[in-house]
């Protein structure tokens, strides 16, 4: 989805706008609370303790879609920061200013209720339920800002696309340790019914431990699941490695290094698991396809339809031709792949 590059005309000159919440309807307001509802329960258990203290400090569970203004007192009072409402995207020099000086920037609409499980642009629940709660943290608030002030620095260095694999792998779509395992706190995967459930549970995806330099290298998927997770320790870790690191040096080795690929290990990584790309998550919408032709008898049995159906879910040839065929079973039995079946 492309940026616009001029404000429209009803924002200020920082691309702000009124958030106008006595315009919402009803309908608006229940679609926030079946996907806070459904959320919140997935989350049981799998989310960082962070987030849960910032959903109750902040009041989120309140019905209805929050008031940007009384949200944006209680947070204030915590962290500094403030909740500001934005057109839709905004160019990268708004959105670096905006954190660099606290403020987060959200979408004021909400998805239609034939949207709960995807949707293109981020809308408020996104912005809000994925990313606000962890903003009460200190650490992490204090992490976002030093990415906004690198941001701003980064422009000078022609190192955007560095630094946004970095925001990419941490604010969307981190993994952190907390007591005997891991836990969600990426905004992407918090506000996800299925990647919350994939990113921890499914044996596809490799869980790396979180190096600086390693995660501004790799690639990354914007229309799937991720294929690797990067795990940090804590919020401070997160912290120490962008307000207290000279990112120019970082950005001269890095254009020195090949941009990996986001199924790549290296001999360097600390694999917390080895991901089986078996079923990447577009292999899963591939596989469901697979079991819908099975159960309308069109799916053959043979090596070679295997391979066609493979090859259109991107399996590897080697993971193509299994020594039996493969059955519904086979499929179903898929944690990731009975939630697409089923809309998760």
């Amino acid at each position: 989805m492309a940026v616009p590059t001029q404000s429209p005309p009803r924002a200020r000159s920082d691309w702000t706008i009124p958030q106008d919440w006595d315009r919402y309807t009803a309908q608006e307001h229940a679609v926030w609370d079946t996907l806070f509802a459904r959320q919140t329960g997935m989350l049981e258990g799998r989310v960082t303790s962070a987030f849960r203290r910032g959903l109750d400090v902040l009041r989120l569970s309140r019905a209805g879609i929050p008031d940007f203004v009384e949200l944006s007192q209680r947070l204030e009072a915590l962290t500094g920061w403030r909740v500001v409402a934005v057109p839709g995207l905004v160019p990268d020099d708004v959105f670096f200013e905006h954190l660099a000086n606290r403020r987060f920037v959200a979408g004021r609409f909400i998805r239609r209720p034939d949207q709960l499980d995807y949707l293109q642009e981020p809308d408020v629940f996104h912005d809000l339920f994925g990313h606000v709660p962890l903003l009460t943290d200190p650490a992490f608030a204090d992490y976002m800002q030093a990415y906004g002030a690198g941001g701003l620095r980064a422009q000078q260095f022609g190192a955007l696309q560095k630094l946004a694999r970095l925001y990419w792998y941490t604010v969307e779509f981190g993994l952190i340790r907390e007591g005997s395992g891991l836990k969600l706190y990426g905004a992407g995967i918090v506000s996800s019914f299925g990647e919350s459930k994939f990113a921890l549970d499914d044996p596809s995806p490799n869980r790396i431990a979180f190096d600086l330099e390693r995660v501004m290298r790799t690639d990354y998927r914007i229309d799937d699941y991720q294929q690797s997770y990067f795990v940090i320790d804590s919020f401070e870790q997160l912290r120490r490695q962008t307000a207290d690191v000279d990112f120019a040096p970082v950005y001269r080795r890095l254009e020195q290094l090949p941009v990996l690929a986001p199924d790549a290990i290296l001999l360097t990584d600390k694999l917390i698991t080895r991901g089986t790309m078996w079923l990447t998550p577009s292999a899963e919408r591939g596989a469901k396809a697979c079991a819908a032709g099975v159960l309308l008898g069109l799916y053959g049995r043979q090596h070679g339809d295997l391979f066609q159906c493979a090859a259109f879910a991107r399996l590897k040839p080697q993971q193509a031709a299994p020594s039996r065929p493969l059955e519904i079973k086979d499929l179903w039995a898929r944690p990731a792949c009975q939630a697409l079946w089923t809309g998760g």
